[in-house]
């Protein structure tokens, strides 16, 4: 009997690690998130919504694949509301699994661009992450640098560092290369890139700024939030932000970005804070949070992202990261991007 009850106990202990820390409660307001966004980058949101509303929001955090499976496995069971994560690829496969339902609103088509958002409303764009170039300031000049494209020139070699290509921010790049450029057009320019490469790729852009501010390489292709972090703790460092493809595609823009779970217990509830994530009042902080730029064209950006200048971004819609990122991966490894 003794036996039993451990076995019973020890069962119901597993079984609340598998739950958010406030379970769904029986009050219908409550809204559950499921977050692959930083606990630091989401929490004054959620505590401004619940002091605004006094709406109670519980959530749990974790890396994008892992939550996409737990979303499978639970199924109609799952207490997930809302789905908030980063990378419009990983936003991509959410809905292609099924994961999210489409979303009827105003209120969100009128806050996020077009192209930031699903065609279906499956998903929507809450903070634009810039993929863009920095250079070390004491070896490059700004009219040395132009495109994406032209570092793979033979001008650049020995002189680029990238983060590796496991990383779903170079996938979503180089699937942005091949609906500009077609496949060969594409695997020409990111074999040119690893002709070029100073190291083998970093598992980090802030590894890849902090090699070439270290004399090894000249170049890196970053998300911009990183070099504002780097920067904010070592303001001494030689780098700057440089805009490519400014004449012709514009900047890789991706995002991060959230949906309503399909089997959300609280639909209305998750789309009110879907809306309220994407309004004037709340996308000053979601940005400045992380560095990154508002969504919603209406708002500002920080000070600190001001201050890095303006540019023209790429229209394209960011759907075609998770659309092509399968054969963005196989391309990758024909051309030896580690």
């Amino acid at each position: 009997m003794k036996s039993l009850f451990y076995s019973v106990l020890a069962a119901i202990i597993s079984f609340s690690f598998l739950v958010p820390t406030t379970a769904h409660s029986t009050e219908q307001e409550e809204i559950v998130v499921y977050s692959a966004r930083k606990e630091h980058l989401i929490k004054p949101l959620f505590d401004a919504y619940t002091k605004k509303t006094g709406v109670k929001i519980s959530y749990i955090t974790a890396k994008a694949n892992p939550l996409l499976e737990r979303l499978k496995a639970e199924g109609k069971n799952t207490p997930a509301d809302l789905l908030i994560t980063v990378d419009a690829g990983n936003l991509w496969h959410a809905a292609e699994s099924g994961l999210l339902q489409p979303v009827e609103s105003k209120t969100l088509t009128t806050a996020v661009p077009e192209n930031l958002r699903d065609p279906q409303n499956l998903w929507f764009g809450l903070s634009i992450r810039a993929r863009t170039i920095v250079y070390n300031t004491n070896k490059v000049s700004a009219d040395e640098l132009s495109t994406y494209e032209d570092l793979a020139s033979s001008k650049w070699k020995g002189r680029l560092t990238l983060r590796t290509s496991k990383k779903v921010y170079n996938q979503s790049l180089v699937a942005s290369l091949l609906e500009q450029h077609g496949p060969d057009k594409a695997e020409e320019i990111v074999k040119g890139w690893v002709n070029n490469l100073a190291i083998d790729p970093t598992s980090n852009d802030t590894k890849a700024m902090q090699a070439i501010a270290n004399g090894i390489g000249d170049v890196a292709i970053v998300n911009t939030y990183y070099y504002g972090r780097l920067m904010k703790e070592s303001p001494e460092l030689p780098l700057k932000l440089f805009w490519p493809n400014q004449n012709s595609t514009g900047v890789h823009m991706n995002i991060s970005g959230a949906g309503v779970t399909k089997y959300a217990k609280n639909k209305a509830g998750a789309i009110k804070l879907l809306e309220w994530l994407a309004s004037e009042e709340a996308q000053e902080t979601f940005g400045a949070l992380n560095q990154e730029f508002p969504v919603n064209p209406s708002v500002a950006p920080s000070e600190e992202v001001k201050a890095w200048g303006s540019f023209k971004g790429n229209p394209m819609n960011v759907k075609v990261y998770g659309e092509k990122q399968a054969d963005a991966i196989k391309l990758m490894d024909r051309a030896g991007y580690k």
